[in-house]
């Protein structure tokens, strides 16, 4: 494997070191490649934190492919033979051992099984369609990051470096995968707005490439509830509201819903999907009909309804990251029913119905300047597991 890739990079870059000729030969082959048809296209979740990221890779025929501008394909790091190069020079038998590390760090990490990502992500690297860096040492790819073009704006779907602490600088591989990315997406034409959830990384280790970029940073939580702990007392509803369980027709209204329940807030800052009703629904046909935040488990997602209208007040989606494991991937109510409580009743009957078909843990993520919504995860019984970075880019 070593030595095909040895070949291949020979054959592609020329001298190897950051040549002239191997940087013009790369751009020129993201160039011509505008004129196949091709555009990958992403939305505000990658994988695991984008929900939309699979159905975006999955779009990736249906329109123009931007090319990439003229970053480096072999820049040389400190540490002697490591290089950055276009990931497209790789095959899935190049990134498997890293991939599999990778599922490990989130399986250990998050209690999530990441193996349908790891295989998302295998199938477009073979494709040659998923835009990207590679870091290679010796031969051997030890990190990557990659990227999606949704419209005018591109996502940041994924940093990882493994074993980085046997580098005289650690984090020295990870900024420079993440510089390529950020001044790739940032010179490409007709890209205005670049976002960055980065699950994994802990908050602040990755921020120095975003903040020298101009991005903006926004702390976020992971938190964790075992179900394992006594079922809470049923909430008393406002007697003109009920629960029930989510059913297709509710797309449309809930959509709707989501527009208006983050319309002013910073969540729609970190999440530019929130602010339109089209974008609203593409999100939710990402995280109910794609495999970007596992499974969608529509027996643990329900929506309140206001009786005598039939519309509804709030809702809550879920799904499944592991066998055991269920993760919300949203939940919001409209402002004119905050002080019923109605948040704190639809994450009860997520949490004790997945309680009673024996999940062990739920998890979620939050900003952490939405504090109303940190106290009610809180008291719920919810622990803060970790604190990772939102990065948004307008220029």
């Amino acid at each position: 494997m070593a030595l095909g890739i040895a070949r291949r990079n020979a054959s592609r870059n020329g001298k190897g070191n950051g040549s002239r000729n191997s940087k013009e030969k790369c751009f020129s082959e993201w160039q011509g490649e505008r004129s196949t048809g091709w555009q990958i296209k992403g939305s505000s979740c990658v994988f695991s934190v984008f929900p939309g990221f699979a159905y975006a890779l999955a779009k990736q025929l249906h329109s123009q492919f931007h090319g990439l501008p003229a970053i480096s394909a072999g820049a040389a790091l400190q540490e002697p033979r490591v290089e950055i190069l276009d990931l497209r020079h790789f095959s899935s038998l190049d990134l498997r051992p890293l991939i599999e590390d990778e599922t490990e760090v989130w399986s250990r990490l998050l209690s999530w099984d990441y193996t349908g990502s790891a295989d998302m992500i295998l199938r477009y690297v073979d494709a040659k369609i998923l835009p990207g860096y590679a870091a290679v040492d010796r031969g051997r790819v030890f990190g990557y990051s990659f990227f999606v073009y949704e419209g005018s704006k591109g996502v940041i779907g994924d940093l990882f470096v493994v074993n980085g602490s046997r580098l005289s600088e650690p984090r020295e591989v990870e900024s420079r995968l993440l510089t390529h990315v950020i001044e790739t997406l940032q010179q490409s034409p007709g890209i205005h707005r670049v976002e960055a959830q980065l699950l994994v990384h802990e908050a602040g280790v990755v921020s120095r490439p975003f903040t020298e970029q101009g991005f903006r940073r926004h702390a976020r939580l992971f938190m964790l509830l075992p179900l394992a702990t006594a079922a809470r007392p049923a909430l008393a509803l406002p007697p003109e509201i009920e629960i029930r369980r989510w059913a297709e027709q509710d797309y449309q209204a809930a959509a709707a819903t989501i527009t208006t329940a983050y319309r002013g807030h910073v969540d729609s800052e970190i999440n530019d999907q929130y602010r339109t009703l089209s974008g609203s629904l593409r999100f939710l046909n990402n995280i109910v009909r794609f495999p970007g935040c596992g499974t969608f488990d529509p027996e643990a997602s329900f929506v309140a309804v206001h009786k005598r209208t039939r519309t509804l007040a709030g809702l809550i989606l879920c799904s499944r990251v592991r066998h055991d494991v269920g993760h919300v991937t949203q939940v919001c109510v409209l402002p004119e029913y905050r002080a019923h409580r109605i948040g704190e009743a639809l994450m009860e009957t997520t949490t004790e119905n997945l309680r009673q078909r024996k999940f062990s843990l739920l998890s979620l993520t939050v900003t952490e300047a939405n504090t109303r919504a940190v106290d009610l995860y809180l008291r719920l019984g919810f622990e803060t597991k970790r604190v990772f970075d939102a990065f948004v880019w307008e220029g």
